[in-house]
């Protein structure tokens, strides 16, 4: 089970940082649907070389100051 839970909405903010901080990310890379976070985390882990509780630290920092344009 996913140690975070968001909302489309929340990930279209979340998913903007990530695309502007890793560039490389394709869509595939991006796609999310609410419920498998899990699979995010671990893709996302997996592209940019970070582990599963970076990725899981990055995005609950982002979530957290969904107005900041930092990730």
């Amino acid at each position: 089970m996913a140690d975070i839970k968001m909302t489309p909405e929340e990930w279209e903010i979340a998913k903007a940082k990530f695309r502007r901080k890793y560039n490389h990310l394709s869509d595939d890379d991006l796609a999310f649907e609410p419920g498998k976070e899990d699979e995010l985390i671990g893709r996302l882990a997996k592209r940019v070389r970070r582990s599963r509780d970076y990725i899981l630290f990055t995005l609950k920092k982002g979530i957290a100051d969904l107005g900041s344009n930092r990730l």
